[in-house]
């Protein structure tokens, strides 16, 4: 004999919030209990919903008669030949397809994320990406995770350091390989120094060029990143030489700041990554001798996949670019 509860069947939303939060002093209903109503709905009987699952019957039941009592409401008619629904079974058919779709959604992204299939990634960059390592290992990324959108973010070491560890960037790629307080560090390649000058300029005749060379000349920088680590680059090495160099910060970004040495305005400094650009008026020229190390920095209380995906990249292409730099 059924049991006639008058009791309207659940919505689909009070399905989920009766999986997820449950009622207090009640049991929760559960997802297994869900499955097992879906499938003896769609098979008409617990006998064949029990084979489809690969369980006894008995559970079938069990877990059905379970759930009408967390109900209140009766979901099946049982027959002879097995069971159909009754109308609140019918009601509440809907709201449990729902609930179970919305979950299945809910658990495939969260594994899409889990294997950096999806998600979002902030990175800090402090080199130029028109080659180099940088942009290979961008490059190789994106070929692998196509469906993780990478967020790029200019700016100086100091403050990529300080967003790493709020945790507003992953991880951020920036020069030398000192220890940062609250981040981890790892060296992972280096870049040779050149001056970017104007091709008609006398020095770039020269193959190759020594900081004597450079006194005396008069340098351009951007007044945001790399521009004052620039300056002080300059600074720290031509003070040496007993020069104070004249040197005049421009309120432009690192493109337009060689297009100011095309037409004269200065020189100024980049890294090797920046050379494979083609700037019509201006030539490189190496710096003798002159080598940028660039590191890596996360937080190992980071626990985004992508980040993880990204560091293991950049740890395994690290190795193979330091093996290939007699200078790294």
């Amino acid at each position: 004999m059924p049991m006639h509860r008058n009791r309207d069947a659940p919505s689909g939303s009070s399905v989920l919030a009766r999986i997820v939060e449950g009622s207090a002093g009640k049991s929760t209903i559960r997802l297994r209990q869900l499955r097992h109503f879906l499938a003896a709905a769609d098979h008409g009987s617990f006998r064949k919903a029990a084979i489809a699952l690969d369980i006894n019957e008995s559970s079938v039941s069990r877990q059905i008669r379970d759930l009408e009592d967390e109900l209140g409401a009766s979901l099946f008619i049982r027959h002879s030949g097995g069971v159909r629904l009754t109308v609140a079974g019918q009601e509440f058919l809907r709201s449990a397809r729902h609930a179970l779709r919305q979950i299945d959604i809910g658990v495939t992204k969260v594994a899409a994320v889990g294997r950096a299939d999806q998600g979002l990634l902030k990175v800090g960059i402090f080199s130029s990406l028109a080659s180099g390592f940088l942009f290979n290992l961008l490059r190789r990324f994106g070929t692998r995770h196509p469906t993780v959108q990478v967020d790029l973010i200019d700016g100086n070491p100091s403050e990529h350091v300080a967003a790493v560890r709020q945790l507003d960037l992953d991880i951020a790629f920036i020069t030398g390989t000192a220890p940062w307080d609250g981040c981890e560090t790892e060296h992972l390649w280096c870049e040779r120094v050149f001056v970017v000058l104007p091709a008609g300029h006398p020095l770039a005749a020269k193959a190759e060029l020594e900081w004597p060379d450079l006194t005396g000349e008069r340098f351009i920088v951007s007044d945001v990143a790399p521009g004052q680590e620039i300056h002080d680059y300059l600074v720290a090495h031509l003070a040496g030489l007993g020069h104070h160099p004249d040197i005049q910060s421009q309120h432009v970004g690192r493109d337009n700041i060689l297009s100011l040495v095309a037409v004269g305005r200065g020189l100024t400094l980049t890294s090797e990554a920046t050379t494979v650009g083609q700037f019509p008026g201006i030539a490189f020229r190496q710096l003798a001798d002159e080598v940028l190390p660039f590191s890596m920095v996360w937080s190992d209380r980071n626990d985004n996949p992508a980040c993880r995906r990204l560091l293991s990249m950049a740890r395994a292409m690290g190795k193979t670019s330091s093996a290939l730099q007699p200078n790294a």
